[in-house]
């Protein structure tokens, strides 16, 4: 039960990123370019480049639906801790890139502000990694 449940909120958070970064690129932008830089090239070509980051949010998404339909293609508890760390590294690997620049933004710095709805991203990544590394250690006893 465990597993499936880690898997639907991989799922959930998978698609939650598809979207900002996909569907909704320009917000996307928004969240990392002050105002009063948006009207810059660089502004389009990252609004763009979401797009690309929301292209691996919704494979890993469909990754986890794949799963949740058929569980048995990870029926041992080795096969489901070795997927589950792969996700808790996936997870770990965006709140870890994001942590210097929460750091920086401590003393006013940082190429873009961590508050509002970066830090629920920031914070959430956090969490995702620890569900899914708690997860996995569990099937590795």
């Amino acid at each position: 039960m465990i597993f499936e449940i880690v898997l639907v909120l991989n799922t959930i958070w998978f698609l939650m990123g598809f979207n900002v970064f996909s569907l909704r690129n320009h917000i996307f932008a928004k969240l990392l370019v002050p105002r009063e830089q948006r009207d810059t090239p660089v502004f389009a070509i990252l609004a763009e480049s979401g797009k690309f980051l929301g292209g691996f949010n919704l494979s890993l998404a469909f990754l986890n639906v794949l799963i949740l339909i058929s569980p048995s293609v990870f029926a041992t508890n080795l096969q489901r801790a070795t997927l589950l760390l792969a996700f808790a590294v996936t997870h770990g690997t965006q709140f870890i890139y994001n942590l210097p620049v929460a750091l920086k933004n401590r003393s006013g710095e940082g190429p873009w502000r961590v508050k509002g709805v970066m830090r629920f991203i920031f914070v959430t990544d956090f969490i995702m990694m620890l569900l899914n590394l708690m997860a996995a250690l569990w099937f590795y006893q």
